[in-house]
């Protein structure tokens, strides 16, 4: 169909691109499940529809503390210990180093975090006794009451006081090990709390089988397939078919490398987000 609506749509689609049934397509299964993996992978690492940003809520749970507040001796319940050796004067010296597992694990389908969100009990934000709450009780209780411009003013100013006090926490994380790592106090988490993370999820294809008709997927698929076509066939270069046909997989392999480098080019003017400027 012209429209692919599974794995197997997509592969036939890419197929009858390049000829098939008409042509024999000289590529095997397990080299076309192995080209669809990689033309997935690269469509959700570059492609801006290949992932969407969304807030998942995850709760503390004691373990997530005591690993997190692990400092060593006695306390070795999040401690990693990493040893290294070296000859020194003739002498084998050992060095360990201690890192401390403070880390939650991520789901696979998460390929970059934003942020984390806090819940926010200070004094200047926060709560109930906090001054924006202050603020709305006393001069904002009727319309018209403040001006606008004031109030812009106000909590601009509050919220530099508040930047200022409580900075912001430092992660780190890294999508091939599937962990994000909190360099925060862990004696001021509580058990059964919640934090919320700002994230880039990758659209699985068979949640939503939309990805596989996806243009540039097709496209991308389909040059794949050629490529590996004529990989396979160069090897027959020169090569006599009955009634003189002769292969040339040398130039299916080069106009398929044509049709990756052109496609590639698209993908990075149209298709990926820019990236942004740093300054500072």
């Amino acid at each position: 169909m012209a429209q692919p609506a599974s794995r197997a749509d997509l592969i036939n689609y890419c197929k009858r691109q390049l000829g098939a049934p008409v042509l024999e397509i000289n590529v095997a299964d397990e080299q076309i499940d192995d080209l669809v993996d990689d033309a997935l992978q690269l469509f959700h690492e570059r492609h801006f529809d290949g992932v969407v940003q969304t807030y998942l809520k995850y709760k503390i749970t004691q373990e997530d503390i005591d690993r997190g507040r692990a400092r060593g001796g006695s306390s070795t319940a999040g401690i990693v210990t990493t040893t290294a050796s070296s000859d020194i004067d003739g002498a084998s010296v050992t060095f360990s180093y201690e890192e401390n597992s403070n880390y939650i694990q991520v789901p696979p389908a998460v390929i970059g975090i934003n942020k984390v969100f806090r819940f926010d009990n200070s004094t200047i934000s926060g709560g109930m006794f906090s001054l924006k709450y202050q603020l709305f009780l006393n001069d904002l209780y009727f319309f018209n009451s403040l001006e606008m411009l004031s109030y812009a003013m106000t909590k601009t100013y509050l919220s530099d006081i508040d930047f200022l006090l409580n900075t912001e926490k430092k992660i780190r994380f890294n999508q091939r090990q599937d962990r994000l790592y909190l360099d925060i106090d862990w004696g001021n988490v509580q058990k059964d709390e919640y934090i919320i993370l700002d994230c880039w999820r990758l659209l699985d294809p068979n949640d939503f089988a939309r990805v596989y008709n996806d243009s540039f997927l097709k496209r991308y698929l389909t040059a794949l397939i050629k490529r590996q076509w004529g990989q396979n066939l160069i090897k027959f270069q020169g090569v006599k078919l009955p009634g003189g046909i002769e292969l040339n997989g040398r130039q299916i392999y080069d106009d398929a490398e044509r049709e990756l480098d052109k496609i590639k080019e698209q993908m990075s003017n149209t298709y990926e987000l820019p990236p942004l400027d740093m300054i500072g």
